[in-house]
């Protein structure tokens, strides 16, 4: 993420140019105290429009370095960029493949006529417009409205613009949209316009790269954990179809040997007994082991059958109430279940609990599962903990996982998956 990183870092540095302008303008104004009143005036309002562009410009980048959801950072781009430079309309624009753009987010000044987006947000670029001279030649573009030709001049004409200034919006050296700056006024827009247009547009695309990186990142997680799903139910499917299979029948041959042998031989009788106990034993922890790995229960009855699977062998009491009537994907409901065995696994081992209550509901667009346990608490996942592993799991799904454990007062884990992914 190095080159729109350090132009993030450039943005919010106190020693960035918008800051460095100020200082240079202030020492304009000290050293010129003897100057003319109209020059003071004109150094003074440099110095507040310098200002006023350093603070825009920082609350976006501080935006943009939370992680803010790309629609928020475009709507503040496009309201801070309209306003700083006094425009009647901003509009930021992302190209498509048909030669078309989509306006993903605008802005009119408060004094000038609102307007929608032209075509319901939507348009062809045409051959002249500002948009199209950007895509064609990647620098930034402006038009006089009189110039462009096509439905959207004609649109542009209808409601008043005379200018468009167009930059480019790049992501990571790709064009990827264009920011537009729209005036209804007969003069043309001031020649610096593009060049205070630039930092922003850089902003917007460091959050696009920011996005982009993110849904790469859990693209390659949920990868991952499908990956190692399919792997666990080829092995659970191998132990079940191979190895259970023939130790059930070894296991049936010994009852039928032992049930054979005369009475006399008492001592091979037992002999057999014994092993047979033995081969029962291995069968059921290969059973366990079998479960562990892909529960054929959640494949074939479903979370709701496999929670309660879970409940009924769990040795500390388990309070289940689930709210999820419908099937989930499978990958949706692996998680669930992992992350409900891990819990009751860690409750048995560590928490001193006397019941243990999990609830899965949908909530606000999304699934929400929730563990409670009354034990001690004072659970420190840093020192490790099965449930650390399931952390990349729920972030597969975009989902988050808190865990809440203050001493005394037991431990809870709260999860969220956004419904898109069910």
């Amino acid at each position: 993420m190095g080159a729109w990183a350090s132009r993030l870092r450039a943005a919010v540095d106190l020693r960035s140019g918008p800051l460095l302008r100020i200082r240079a303008v202030a020492t304009s104004l000290n050293a010129g105290r003897s100057c003319n009143r109209a020059e003071h005036r004109r150094l003074a309002e440099e110095n507040r429009r310098v200002v006023e562009e350093h603070g825009a410009l920082r609350r976006v980048a501080i935006l943009v370095a939370r992680g803010a959801a790309p629609p928020e950072v475009f709507k503040t781009v496009a309201c801070e960029t309209g306003g700083l430079l006094r425009a009647d309309y901003t509009a930021i624009n992302r190209y498509e493949p048909d030669r078309t753009v989509s306006v993903l987010a605008h802005w009119s000044d408060p004094t000038a006529p609102d307007i929608p987006a032209p075509f319901g947000g939507r348009w062809p670029i045409g051959n002249d417009s500002a948009p199209v001279v950007v895509l064609e030649g990647g620098e930034p573009a402006r038009r006089t409205m009189e110039s462009v030709t096509g439905k959207i001049g004609a649109w542009y004409r209808s409601h008043g613009i005379t200018h468009v200034v167009a930059c480019p919006i790049k992501v990571e050296d790709r064009l990827w949209g264009a920011m537009s700056i729209l005036f209804r006024g007969s003069e043309p827009p001031p020649v610096d316009t593009e060049e205070r247009m630039r930092e922003f547009v850089e902003l917007v695309g460091c959050t696009i790269a920011q996005a982009e990186s993110r849904a790469q990142l859990i693209a390659s997680r949920a990868r991952v954990v499908a990956s190692s799903d399919a792997a666990r139910r080829r092995i659970e499917r191998d132990l079940h179809d191979g190895a259970q299979q023939h130790l059930i029948s070894l296991e049936l041959e010994l009852r039928a040997a032992e049930a054979s042998v005369p009475p006399e031989q008492e001592e091979l009788r037992q002999r057999l007994s014994t092993t047979s106990q033995g081969l029962s034993s291995v069968l059921a922890e290969l059973q366990e082991i079998s479960r562990g790995l892909h529960p054929a229960i959640l494949t074939h009855g479903g979370l709701e059958a496999a929670l309660t699977a879970l409940a009924r062998r769990s040795p500390v009491p388990v309070k289940l109430h689930t709210h999820a009537r419908r099937r989930l994907s499978e990958q949706v409901e692996a998680t669930i279940y992992y992350i409900v065995s891990e819990a009751l696994t860690n409750v048995v081992k560590h928490a001193n609990a006397s019941v243990v209550h999990v609830d899965l509901s949908m909530q606000d667009e999304s699934f929400r599962l929730s563990i409670h346990d009354d034990g001690h608490g004072g659970a420190d996942l840093g020192r490790g903990s099965g449930l650390i592993g399931l952390t990349d799991r729920v972030a597969a799904l975009d989902g988050t996982m808190q865990v809440t454990s203050p001493t005394g007062e037991g431990t809870s884990l709260l999860i969220t998956i956004p419904v898109e992914h069910a």
